[in-house]
């Protein structure tokens, strides 16, 4: 009975491994000896998908990008030689603020700050509501003008269970949100340096947790 069961176990997990291999979420190529693309099946209702790297399967993996809802592919290029390179997608979802927009002056300097530091997170959060709740969006979301390159965002924070805050920017022109800046739980306040086309933008705030990570491709770059 023993051996049947195992025999059992062990054929469903290999057919459950041949599904996998079958109907992967997430694929890689190899497009040049150090370039890698990916490609990979956005889950539907997700608030976008974070791409993530490591150079060994059980290693800690490191962001790449937060893309886009409808975003299916990522190329990550000029790779070192010779290296393995793991990879991997996750969905992340929450609710986000109402929109705050922005138009900073002319000009590119970014002046030393005298006193406080106004560009450091805050954390002042106590939300009560999950992040499966439209009541976990962030409200009352302000931008302050610091200088011709800076931002300082302040928000209340009403969720209870989320993994973090993300600033999200539409700059004028464009036609979706980018992920600015990833904050810890319970943030409430960041100042942005933005980038040159940040400085005329749409701003919100998300609160959002991660869902689970898809199946794991991997390739071995060669010689440069």
């Amino acid at each position: 009975m023993i051996r049947r069961t195992t025999a059992l176990v062990l054929l469903l997990f290999l057919a459950a491994c041949g599904q996998e291999q079958q109907d992967p979420v997430l694929t890689s190529e190899l497009t040049s000896p150090i370039d890698v693309t990916l490609h990979w099946r956005p889950e539907a209702g997700s608030a976008g998908q974070v791409v993530e790297y490591a150079n060994a399967a059980d290693g800690e993996y490191t962001i790449l990008e937060f893309a886009a809802p409808a975003k299916d592919t990522y190329k990550h290029p000029d790779l070192i030689p010779e290296t393995q390179f793991y990879y991997r997608v996750r969905p992340f979802t929450g609710p986000a603020s109402a929109t705050v927009d922005v138009a900073l002056p002319p000009g590119d300097d970014v002046p030393e700050i005298e006193g406080p530091d106004w560009t450091a997170p805050v954390k002042a959060g106590g939300g009560k509501a999950p992040v499966t709740s439209p009541k976990a969006a962030a409200t009352g979301l302000k931008a302050e003008v610091k200088h011709a390159n800076g931002i300082l965002f302040t928000w209340e924070d009403r969720a209870s269970d989320e993994d973090g805050y993300l600033i999200e920017v539409r700059p004028v022109g464009a036609a979706d949100y980018r992920v600015a800046v990833q904050l810890d739980p319970d943030t409430t306040s960041y100042g942005v340096i933005t980038l040159p086309d940040e400085k005329t933008a749409t701003y919100r705030v998300r609160a959002f947790r991660f869902g689970a990570p898809s199946n794991l491709t991997h390739q071995t770059t060669g010689k440069a």
